[in-house]
């Protein structure tokens, strides 16, 4: 009973903060290069390709939240096989496709000097390899393998929530200066998801 309360509370968390970034993406709609994020952006917007990237990136990854979300409902994967097959492969073909892709190219691009930029093209790469790990896997209809991937791949893409998070948490309590804010929140957006999804595999696997 106590691990349906939390894990509905989680899923709730979850759902909480999907929402909010679904709204961030919104404030580029209708589309300007000085919107939110891209006003700090003056250099980079000026760069053709900069901007198709950064569209691709915005707009798919609202889109990953969603589908990644469902594909974890043991409801839906029990009750409607079709409905996370689907969404499995439209998280999968969008991911490889447009957001990591795209992704690479904008952390190219970070603030904050080679820490961030690294940061966040080892996101990309790292992003990349579960997600076509999971697929292999679901190929070879080795489930639990593919699950255990989904889960790392997954906590890569919700590092667009939690970077967000860290930053909040970060500014509240100590107040550093800005970029030293990002260069932390570059790693920690991400590392800390991993090692988060490593325990749950590892609980996981072992029951």
């Amino acid at each position: 009973m106590k691990s349906k309360v939390l894990n509905g509370l989680l899923l709730a968390i979850l759902a909480w903060f999907s929402y909010l970034l679904l709204l961030i993406s919104l404030q580029y709609i209708p589309f300007s290069s000085d919107a939110a994020f891209l006003r700090i952006k003056i250099d980079e917007v000026k760069i053709w390709y900069y901007i198709p990237f950064f569209k691709f990136h915005v707009f798919t990854s609202a889109i990953l939240l969603i589908a990644g979300f469902t594909q974890f409902s043991r409801w839906i994967r029990t009750k409607f096989r079709n409905v996370h097959r689907y969404l499995g492969w439209a998280y999968i073909v969008i991911l490889l496709l447009f957001s990591a892709p795209s992704g690479l190219v904008l952390g190219y691009h970070a603030n904050g000097g080679w820490t961030s930029q690294l940061a966040f093209m080892l996101l990309g790469v790292l992003w990349i390899y579960t997600t076509i790990r999971a697929l292999r896997f679901a190929i070879k209809k080795d489930w639990r393998r593919h699950q255990n991937f989904m889960i790392r791949s997954y906590a890569l893409t919700l590092s667009a929530i939690s970077l967000r998070l860290f930053k909040y948490v970060i500014v509240f309590i100590w107040h550093p200066l800005p970029m030293d804010t990002y260069r932390l929140v570059a790693w920690l957006g991400w590392v800390v998801n991993l090692v988060i999804a490593e325990v749950i595999i590892y609980r996981k696997d072992k029951r």
